[in-house]
């Protein structure tokens, strides 16, 4: 997929930067695969705002998607590459050999009427999934499992994949998205190659009104609120308000806010970068 830029013919596109979709192959989704899905607007069930700045939007619906690639060794064509309103990412309609449809993250790469498996005795090929402990080191995966059986958490969004650097005992050694290097239990699922629309870092929205079809309602700074609502708010003309924090008090750019007692820690050999 590319990105495409618009003519100035209004000021909404004077800098937009979109998508081609040349990559999505229909634009009607699996009926069997898609849910309701319901809008808070940052409402909890009193009807009181939790979450400030959500809202609005586009009614959406929910594709289901396979995050645990549980049918092993069953092969599946792809039938479709497909766009979905809930990620960045492209999602593949897959269509088992005994007749089940799933839903997936599509790599980059993959093309309809490919053939794709998940399991043990899955070749470390694009698209299929199989454990850590089966994928040759140095290879690029993506939706990698942090706990066997949970479904893929890890590297899922636009673009993004992790690297198997090394294996240790029962832990393989990934290097993440963010720069962090850790182990993951040899037995977790990740799938090969990376995700697919990689290009979405390149977009622009272009006006305020794309914001708001997304869901999202304007944000307003701290340091241009009054001192009642915030605690970098006040001051005459454009003070700076102190070191960042959030509305509540809690530093922000450099504070670690990480818990020094979690158990996971001991699994994390390097930290991500600053």
């Amino acid at each position: 997929m590319a990105v495409r830029r618009f003519k100035p013919v209004t000021p909404g596109t004077r800098f937009r930067v979109g998508g081609d979709y040349s990559d999505v192959t229909t634009n009607v989704p699996e009926k069997s695969l898609v849910v309701a899905i319901k809008k808070s607007g940052g409402r909890n069930q009193s009807g009181k705002m939790t979450m400030r700045y959500l809202g609005g939007g586009h009614k959406k619906s929910y594709r289901l998607i396979d995050f645990k690639r549980d049918k092993h060794n069953i092969p599946a064509t792809v039938a479709t590459i497909e766009y979905d309103p809930n990620r960045s990412a492209r999602i593949a309609l897959v269509n088992y050999a005994d007749g089940e449809k799933r839903y997936i993250i599509a790599p980059e790469g993959l093309t309809v009427g490919q053939v794709i498996t998940s399991g043990e005795g899955s070749a470390p090929e694009v698209g299929n999934a199989m454990p850590l402990k089966g994928i040759p080191l140095g290879s690029i995966i993506h939706n990698i499992e942090l706990n066997p059986g949970q479904g893929a958490s890890i590297a899922r969004s636009a673009g993004t994949y992790a690297q198997l650097s090394a294996r240790d005992g029962k832990y393989a050694i990934i290097k993440l998205p963010s720069g962090e290097t850790r182990m993951i239990l040899a037995t977790c699922m990740a799938t090969i190659g990376s995700v697919s629309n990689a290009e979405k870092a390149n977009e622009v929205l272009g006006k305020a009104g794309r914001k708001r079809w997304l869901g999202r309602r304007p944000r307003v700074r701290g340091v241009a609120m009054n001192p009642v609502d915030h605690p970098m708010g006040g001051g005459e003309g454009r003070s700076s308000g102190g070191h960042p924090r959030s509305r509540k008090g809690l530093l922000a750019k450099g504070y670690k806010t990480r818990d020094k007692k979690k158990t996971s820690d001991r699994y994390i050999i390097e930290r991500r970068k600053k």
